[in-house]
């Protein structure tokens, strides 16, 4: 289909982008790599009036060490981030999330910043950050902020984000050697997770279980404990914990061999 008229706009700086969302509000999007908004556009499911071009920004792009965090700009491509040397190794989790999304062709025009904003529920760097107890810079006219993934996806593509905000980075905790796991069950290669989870320091994320990338805080609770992987007493044995409080979005097929638990496979 063909999406539905609007002014374009291509920002000279974040400064800019910024006052340009202050000045057009709720009928302005923000366009990085494209890949989340522009299919909606297509199906007119999303009709902004305007659309600002945030893609070419090259202050929004890149990644560097701050302290004990990894500071990635919102602008940097997915497969960028897979092949960090510095992710991939103070970071192993999310280089291995970024490296899941999608075909090669989407992993090199997809942004971090795009995937987080869209707040898919099924998608794979929502659920990363929220394993790794990330955060999201986020600034606008009235100053910058800093928001906790946990508190960043409130609901179904539903972030913490403001129409008059722009997400400038994403901070992620270095932790080099901490061993993490990352699993999702999908129809086809390619494919958003049917369910999903990943784990790292005692952290372990839920993704399409619910309106948000969700915390199995029962299964975190049972390995705080002394719980380990195997075992009568281990994780295995107790995967009932991973789906307390949870329940599989309505509508959606098994995968190839799933059975009726996705959340305790």
């Amino acid at each position: 289909m063909i999406p539905a008229p609007f002014e374009y706009f291509a920002a000279g700086s974040a400064g800019h982008a910024i006052e340009l969302l202050a000045e057009h509000g709720d009928e302005a999007k923000l366009l990085a790599g494209g890949h989340s908004l522009l299919p909606m556009m297509k199906l007119r499911l999303a009709m902004p009036e305007v659309l600002i071009d945030i893609g070419s920004l090259d202050e929004l792009a890149g990644v560097s060490a701050d302290c004990d965090e990894l500071v990635i700009g919102a602008t940097t491509r997915h497969a960028d981030l897979a092949a960090s040397d510095l992710v991939r190794a103070e970071a192993p989790l999310l280089a291995h999330a970024a490296a899941q999304v999608g075909d090669p062709q989407i992993r090199h025009r997809g942004t971090i910043g795009g995937s987080l904003s869209h707040a898919d529920p099924a998608a794979d760097l929502p659920m990363a950050l929220v394993a790794l107890g990330g955060s999201v810079q986020l600034q606008g006219p009235g100053g910058a902020r800093l928001v906790d993934a946990d508190d960043f996806f409130v609901g179904y593509f539903e972030t913490a984000l403001q129409p008059d905000e722009l997400l400038t980075a994403v901070r992620v905790p270095r932790r080099p050697g901490v061993a993490w796991g990352y699993q999702k069950f999908v129809r086809r290669s390619n494919d958003w997770a049917i369910v999903g989870v990943a784990a790292t320091g005692g952290r372990i994320a839920l993704a399409n279980m619910g309106p948000k990338p969700l915390r199995a805080t029962a299964a975190e609770q049972a390995l705080a404990a002394g719980a380990t992987p195997r075992g009568g007493r281990g994780v295995c044995g107790r995967g009932h914990l991973a789906r307390r409080g949870h329940a599989r979005r309505p509508g959606l097929p098994a995968a190839p061999g799933e059975g009726p638990d996705p959340p305790r496979a």
